[in-house]
């Protein structure tokens, strides 16, 4: 483990070195009158989407210039990944990534049409995100402990929703069925909103995802909140409690979101824009929207510390993915 996160480490300082030599003409005529694209690898309405479309319209007004979002979801986000990693590199291409397209795929696919680390330049973390558990409120489960009951119990129960395969959301799924002792039969869907929905209806048993998504759902009653998946319990929800305190020690996650753009971008530009959206994620608007609001905990880094972030996860959720038997054909 040591030997792939030296040399993970160095990939990622190559290149950051590589970026560097952006041509200096090409970032001071930056943005022009161009406008920029901003890539969400995800379907309309899931969290990479509510915060792709709020940061396109934060650093279009700072950039005075049009961002426009472009959703091209499928394959855990390893479509849009795959397209933005063969945009030109001129700062007119930026990408929603998460910890799925940056973190869980490099290990979970076997033939992956990019490499989040050598195709990439890290940009900036701008929020952490709590993952939560769902069931429809008609399954008759009050509890995790019951929802482990009826599974053990009940064959035909035995399913789980997530927002594709390979996401974080697959992930917890697979892990959640390895800590209990449970095989689950994993439902993809292209995207957060179709599962949701089929969860709500009793298609499917549960599911894990963003609680930014869940709300609406959970608001009008159309969902159960059974347990949060962070360390600790969070601000929105703080009588719901942690899969650890539920009776599943050690299932612990939290997804995030983050801008990378393409390799070779010029390093003023990854840096203007890392300055912008740390301002952008201070503003009172968004501090509302997806902090009190959505519950996400906004950070807003610089690219190295993105850098150190990818360092530190991709080993992880490699480890992760061999203990849970994950795998996508």
């Amino acid at each position: 483990m040591n030997e792939q996160r030296r040399g993970l480490c160095a990939a990622l300082a190559a290149t950051a070195a590589l970026a560097a030599w952006g041509g200096p003409a090409l970032a001071a005529d930056w943005p022009g009158q161009k406008p920029i694209s901003y890539v969400v690898p995800f379907t309309v309405g899931g969290s990479t989407d509510v915060v792709g479309r709020l940061l396109a319209q934060k650093l279009g007004e700072r950039l005075h210039q049009n961002v426009i979002v472009e959703n091209k979801p499928g394959a855990a986000g390893g479509i849009g990944a795959a397209y933005v990693a063969k945009a030109p590199a001129d700062g007119y291409t930026l990408f929603g990534g998460t910890i799925s397209t940056h973190a869980i795929n490099a290990s979970l696919y076997k033939n992956l049409k990019y490499d989040p680390v050598k195709d990439f330049e890290p940009v900036s973390l701008i929020a952490y995100l709590p993952n939560v558990l769902l069931v429809d409120p008609n399954l008759g489960v009050n509890s995790v402990a019951d929802l482990i009951a009826l599974l053990k119990r009940d064959p035909s129960k035995r399913t789980f929703a997530s927002s594709g395969a390979g996401t974080s959301t697959h992930l917890a799924g697979e892990l959640f069925s390895s800590m209990i002792g449970v095989p689950l039969t994993h439902v993809p869907y292209k995207g957060t909103p179709p599962a949701m929905v089929d969860v709500s209806s009793g298609a499917v048993t549960f599911m894990f995802d963003q609680m930014t998504a869940a709300l609406p759902l959970l608001q009008n009653g159309k969902l159960k909140l059974l347990a949060v998946t962070t360390r600790n319990r969070i601000a929105l929800a703080p009588d719901v409690p942690t899969m650890a305190e539920a009776g599943v020690p050690g299932f612990q996650m939290a997804s995030w979101q983050a801008v990378y753009a393409p390799r070779g971008t010029p390093k003023p530009i990854l840096d203007r824009l890392a300055r912008e959206i740390a301002a952008i994620v201070k503003e009172p608007e968004v501090q509302e929207k997806l902090g009190k609001t959505m519950g996400m905990e906004l950070v807003g880094s610089t690219p190295e510390e993105l850098r150190d972030l990818m360092a530190a996860e991709i080993p992880r959720w490699a480890e992760v993915v061999r203990k849970s038997g994950a795998s996508v054909d």
